[in-house]
């Protein structure tokens, strides 16, 4: 038996639902426009997987969480997550925030890291001319319903040549499956600024027991010469249908990192896309994936060039055991006038039993001349010499392949350039891998 839809995307009840929490005119009528857009479109249809047979309306209805005064009062899940000395955080829990903080000094420098329900409402200049503007809400059925549900998120801005040396960080965890939970990430970086933003996407174990969908949208505008690094780790119970939609838009000589950690243990699509928009944008996409047991997954990471001299480097290692699937697309597309433009791309799957499936597609789309474009692709059982012969130095079977994975994926994981990051994705790495 499956959970249904509890929140209706009919614009009446979305309309109300925005004025219930007292959002400005301009995103009611977004909500409100979404939502009747929803009742027409189709799911998206990601490649060789048919995603439109899992339950994806099991979306939940809007609580108001509890706040918080400090990092204390929170879940052990979610404190194990903050990094030591935190000083900038948002914490969400199921459908709304319940801790902000930023320090006095990146405020002054003009810095806004809160909600975005909050910055609706308090920096409406500033949010309202970029949100749904790289992800457009009438896409399809899932951006559709996302713009007229979505709740609590996390809006950050950097001013003109502000750069943000220590993380900004936010935990999202749910822990309730008919609560809705539907983050919405929107981060502007000004001319010249650079920010380090992380986050952690958790269910608290043991907590939910019905299925639930988390649908998720991450929009980051990187201006001329703005340096923005992203990293996300997402850890749900298995249980869920994990859907998270990223996309960033590059202008002249900006740069994106994305590092992708995506360790779900339930139903995933995971669509990361950079938009090369200027010239000499960059873009640098790290993803690790591991499945298990009956798991679908489909993780695709894409770079559309536009801007002459552009560059985007993609990198996608995943493990499947059990009788996991996942179908992983790499995607360069290099448009007309794109001179000078490179793009390379690599996906790597690792299968740990006959049952489980890996899917790696990489896929060229050319249409300038002058340009570079390279991709490679594996696809390939776990060699059992390899696993016998640590076996023989008196190692476990089961630690033997456990090393293995660690092997696979060290060549991604030892280049994370966000320490925080690359510490508690080995810590789930080993979690995942226990369990």
């Amino acid at each position: 038996m499956s959970t249904q839809l509890t929140t209706p995307t009919d614009r009446q009840s979305a309309e109300a639902l925005a004025r219930s929490k007292g959002e400005p005119q301009w995103l009611v009528d977004l909500r409100g426009e979404a939502a009747e857009l929803a009742g027409t479109l189709e799911w998206p249809k990601p490649e060789k997987m048919r995603i439109d047979r899992w339950n994806l309306t099991a979306v939940g209805a809007y609580e108001q969480g509890k706040a918080v005064g400090s990092i204390a009062e929170l879940p052990e899940v979610v404190r194990e997550l903050v990094a030591e000395g935190t000083e900038n955080i948002i914490v969400q829990h199921n459908s709304s925030a319940v801790l902000k903080q930023l320090s006095a000094e990146l405020a002054a420098k003009g810095v806004i890291f809160t909600d975005l329900e909050t910055a609706c409402k308090d920096h409406a200049d500033l949010v309202k001319p970029y949100l749904f503007q790289a992800v457009s809400a009438g896409d399809n059925k899932l951006t559709a319903m996302h713009a007229a549900l979505w709740n609590g998120g996390v809006f950050v801005y950097v001013p003109k040549n502000v750069e943000v040396e220590l993380p900004l960080q936010a935990v999202l965890f749910n822990n309730k499956a008919d609560a809705a939970f539907a983050p919405h990430i929107l981060i502007v970086a000004d001319s010249n600024s650079s920010v380090t933003y992380v986050d952690y996407v958790v269910s608290e174990p043991g907590s939910i027991d019905a299925p639930f969908v988390h649908h998720s949208v991450v929009e980051v505008f990187v201006k001329p010469g703005a340096h923005v690094r992203f990293g996300s780790i997402h850890h749900m119970a298995d249980n869920g249908v994990d859907m998270t939609l990223r996309r960033a838009v590059i202008e002249n000589d900006g740069q994106m990192e994305w590092v992708i950690g995506d360790l779900n243990d339930g139903f995933t699509v995971s669509d990361t896309v950079s938009v090369l928009k200027g010239n000499g944008s960059n873009s640098d996409a790290k993803v690790i994936s591991i499945g298990g047991k009956d798991q679908k997954m489909s993780l695709t990471t894409q770079a559309v060039h536009f801007g002459r001299s552009s560059e985007s480097n993609m990198v996608t290692r995943a493990v499947m055991r059990e009788n996991a699937t996942a179908i992983i697309n790499g995607i360069t597309k290099i448009e007309k006038g794109a001179t000078k433009a490179n793009g390379v791309q690599t996906e790597k799957v690792l299968m740990l039993s006959p049952k489980a499936r890996g899917d790696a597609n990489p896929i060229l789309l050319i249409d300038e001349d002058d340009v570079k474009a390279g991709h490679a692709a594996s696809v390939g059982q776990v060699n059992p010499e390899q696993v016998y012969y640590l076996m023989s130095r008196g190692i476990s079977k089961q630690d033997a392949e456990r090393l293995i994975i660690y092997g696979f994926l060290a060549p991604v994981v030892s280049e994370i350039p966000i320490d925080a990051v690359r510490e508690q994705l080995q810590r789930l790495l080993e979690r995942k891998l226990e369990g």
